[in-house]
């Protein structure tokens, strides 16, 4: 039994494209780099002793970045290629992170992480890009989680070993292992991947300025971004709020709460593709399973009002990963699913816009709350805004049932 189990598991990684895998494997190095965003609310807060609301001014002005980063990413990658802009974004991210350990101050602060975050969400739009074009149609939903497995799986490293940087060499160490991981993959991915020329756009009865204007129009769309956008704030509450709240409430150190997110990334590598497969399977509607996404995400929030015990937060970990297990492959498939040919790069654009505006309401909301209500408001108010996530997500069922598009059930 655990035999054909096993097997059932492995044939869920077979048909991907040579250059697929490589993508995997380069977001691997580089997430299990990426050891500074999980530890940025405690390295502002308690390394430089910024107050809660400057600690939300300098994440606002993290996600403003990013919004601007994730369109221009877009933008460029239907202009000039997805290939040049990967490589532009995360070698000169790389160079970035170096440099940004060195800005103690708010406003320098404010102005680096803003800087910073308009080249690396260049890299993301154009990633998603670069997969709906080395994969295989019919590996896309697939493809994307195999590269969502990577990231996690880095995660799940990453972070349980900058906790460990942190108690031995401080917070600087974070700053140069990121950075390094950036440059390292990106050079692996130019010397192993060839760039794939766009194709000419050739259907002429839609012209890009029409389908460029359809995508304000597609009222679905817009709504499903809004739920998106809800378990994007749920989410990134575990890189902003809740390191605080360990500290504060169970004085964990940071190598505790670097094992809790490792816990969240093993769990996402070995069930996520058998979810993403067996939904896949079933014909389940993609847009049901990411409204049960917020859902999982809202009762792991409420979880947190229980603050006496801290085997709770172990728990709330297993329902925040959960539900990013129904969320986020499936909203990346539709996101890229809805997208014309040729236009791609514009569609990812505002699908990863979406979370970057969840990043800055994550942390400035979050951090605005705690300091002026306390951390059982902020658990509360994110757990209900969960709730409104999923009906919104009910009423995008609905909607797209009078829809001829099957990628959308």
């Amino acid at each position: 039994m655990l035999k054909t189990a096993f097997h059932r598991y492995i044939n869920n990684f077979r048909g991907f494209t040579r250059e697929i895998w490589i993508l995997t494997f380069i977001t691997f190095i580089n997430r299990a780099g990426t050891m500074v965003l999980p530890f940025l609310s405690k390295y502002l807060k308690e390394d430089l002793h910024f107050s809660y609301s400057q600690v939300g001014w300098i994440m606002v002005f993290f996600g403003s970045g990013s919004i601007i980063g994730s369109w221009l990413g877009g933008k460029l990658s239907d202009k000039i290629g997805f290939y040049k802009i990967m490589i532009f974004s995360l070698f000169t991210t790389g160079i970035l992170l170096f440099c940004i350990q060195f800005i103690t101050s708010f406003v320098g602060l404010c102005i680096g992480m803003f800087v910073l975050m308009i080249i690396a969400d260049m890299f993301r739009p154009a990633m998603f890009v670069s997969i709906g074009a080395y994969a295989k149609p019919e590996n896309r939903t697939r493809a994307l989680t195999l590269v969502r497995l990577a990231i996690n799986l880095g995660f799940a490293a990453g972070p349980a070993l900058g906790g460990l940087i942190i108690m031995t060499i401080g917070y600087n160490g974070l700053f140069w292992i990121d950075g390094g991981t950036c440059i390292i993959a990106i050079l692996f991915f130019w010397i192993k991947v060839k760039e794939k020329k766009k194709t000419a756009y050739r259907d002429k009865s839609l012209p890009g300025e029409i389908l460029t204007h359809s995508v304000f129009k597609d009222k679905p769309f817009w709504i499903f971004l809004f739920s998106c956008m809800v378990s994007g704030v749920l989410f990134f509450q575990i890189f902003t709020t809740i390191p605080l709240y360990h500290k504060d409430q169970f004085n964990l150190t940071e190598f505790k709460t670097g094992l809790l997110l490792t816990l969240n990334g093993l769990i996402i590598f070995f069930m996520e593709m058998p979810l993403v497969s067996y939904v896949e399977r079933n014909n389940i509607s993609k847009v049901k399973v990411v409204a049960l996404g917020c859902f999982f995400m809202a009762v792991s929030l409420f979880l947190m009002l229980i603050n006496t015990w801290a085997g709770i937060l172990i728990i709330m970990m297993l329902f925040m990963t959960f539900g990013e297990m129904f969320a986020f492959p499936f909203s990346n498939s539709v996101a890229l699913s809805r997208a014309p040919k040729g236009h791609e790069g514009r569609y990812m654009a505002i699908y990863t816009m979406s979370f970057s505006l969840a990043h800055i309401f994550s942390s400035k909301i979050g951090m605005e709350i705690i300091d002026n209500f306390g951390y059982q408001m902020n658990w509360f108010v994110m757990g209900a805004l969960g709730l409104l996530g999923m009906l919104a997500g009910i009423w995008v069922f609905r909607l797209i049932k009078q829809e001829t598009k099957p990628l959308w059930t």
